[in-house]
């Protein structure tokens, strides 16, 4: 028997190749498929099922496209209702995969399809758990994803969860391995560990929602204390892994066509792209194309591009680092960006070379920004509300990034303002977002609010 852990850091997400016996299963694969049949391959296995614990709202999964490259069989839990064809398991359905077994275990809470699925061993022994976003290592699933109005409240929802956890998984021998569909990072629950693999008796310690003497009603309330917001794109990737996608062949063809200087901007002009630059920060400083966003490849991309863009049928031009192409289109249809209409061929260098009008960014180090505090300069503080919360500059203004469309009011649009988050990142994709919307006198504090304390800078 083997079981392996497929983790994605940039998407915070861990999806699971299982085998025995020349038989293989997928729980929870990303939208590419090669990594997936490559594996099968050098097991010599042939792939029977992809388990999926619940429609996923962070990222498009790839089951649709793996069942169609396979022939595997898709399967979900009860409750769920996707428009492509599916095996719809019942509590309790088991499934034979080579010598072991595995158990639908429905655990509704996070969605009212949530599944976790039991893995038996060659022995009959319970092996592990996928949870899913049921059961986190730290913290459960939200409960706010699948509400609907009156019918079905966040409270309604994590007391299904409650139920779930009491009667599905708590009773569960405490040796049993915890595999989660998310790690700390994700936008699917609040404190979650780093660690990406745990035992559940090490939960039942550590994860303050396995509490053995806690009450339905303290743990609604623990769960749902401090949610913020969902990304706007959580539901449009619902959408799509249950209604279906294009074929992600189809979007690497279609993203990856190379574009002279010439070609790009005649296509951004007649389609209204959006144009994307995910070199690295100081690159997009020094020289971008004018109204150009700018999200990295090498940060928390696709969140992020998720978060910022939100609309996954916005059309979308890249500007990448050479040989990169390819990549870059796969991360955007991890979250369901699929109209990516191609690339830069040459970069910014063939956009100069063509004549072409550029822009560029401000920068300065935190030594600089000392001096420019005892001016009585502006500055805004990108960080999330719980960093914000931890430290700040007293004087700054707080505008978080993932909103930062709701705080535009706040920046002045005639004298000089600075942005920061805490290395770098953050503030160039906030810093780009404003000169788009016509703030051209945002400057960047390089080094983010680490070099801020390092430079000698009050904070409280």
């Amino acid at each position: 028997m083997t079981v392996e852990q497929i983790y994605t850091g940039c998407l915070s997400q861990g999806a699971y190749y299982v085998e025995s016996d020349g038989v293989a299963a997928i729980i929870d694969p990303l939208r590419e498929t090669k990594p997936y049949t490559d594996r099968a391959t050098r097991d010599g296995a042939i792939i029977k099922y992809i388990f999926e614990t619940h429609f996923h709202a962070d990222f498009v999964s790839g089951h649709v496209s793996l069942s169609k490259a396979t022939g595997a069989t898709i399967v979900f839990g009860p409750n769920a209702n996707p428009s492509f064809d599916a095996l719809i398991a019942n509590d309790g359905q088991e499934f034979s995969v080579g010598k072991v077994t595995i158990k639908v275990l429905h655990t509704p809470g996070h969605t009212m399809e949530s599944t976790t699925y039991l893995l038996r061993d060659e022995h009959g022994k319970e092996h592990c758990i996928f949870s899913g976003d049921t059961l986190f290592l730290g913290d459960v699933g939200r409960p706010d994803l699948a509400q609907k109005g009156a019918d079905l409240t966040q409270e309604d929802l994590a007391g299904y969860l409650y139920e779930s956890l009491r009667n599905k998984i708590m009773p569960l021998p405490d040796d049993v391995i915890v595999y989660p569909a998310h790690g700390a990072g994700s936008a699917c629950g609040k404190n979650m560990m780093k660690e990406t693999v745990d035992t559940l008796g090490n939960q039942k310690k550590m994860n303050y929602a396995l509490r053995a003497d806690m009450t339905k009603d303290e743990f609604i309330t623990e769960v749902t204390d401090g949610l913020l917001p969902p990304p706007l794109y959580f539901p449009l990737n619902v959408k799509m892994n249950k209604e279906g996608y294009d074929d992600i062949n189809d979007v690497l063809d279609r993203g990856t066509k190379p574009l002279n200087a010439q070609e790009f901007e005649e296509l951004a002009n007649a389609t209204a792209a959006l144009v994307l630059d995910v070199r690295h920060q100081k690159d997009f400083m020094e020289s971008h194309i004018p109204q150009s966003i700018f999200i990295g490849i090498d940060g928390g991309f696709a969140p992020w591009v998720g978060a910022m863009i939100a609309d996954v049928r916005q059309p979308i031009l890249l500007i990448t680092p050479e040989g990169r192409e390819e990549e870059t289109v796969t991360r955007l249809s991890r979250v369901g960006f699929d109209n990516t209409l191609g690339y830069l061929k040459g970069g910014i260098d063939a956009w100069i070379a063509a004549g072409k009008e550029t822009d560029s960014m401000e920068s300065v180090p935190a030594s600089t920004l000392k001096d420019k505090l005892e001016q009585d300069a502006e500055v805004f503080d990108v960080r999330k509300d719980g960093e914000w919360e931890g430290a700040h500059i007293p004087s700054a203004k707080h505008a978080s990034l993932e909103f930062i469309n709701q705080h535009l009011s706040k920046f002045p649009k005639e004298k000089p303002f600075y942005v920061h988050c805490a290395g770098g990142y953050r503030s160039v994709i906030a810093a780009s977002i404003l000169k788009a919307r016509g703030y051209h006198n945002v400057i960047d504090v390089a080094g983010g609010f680490k070099a801020i304390k390092e430079a000698g800078i009050e904070v409280a």
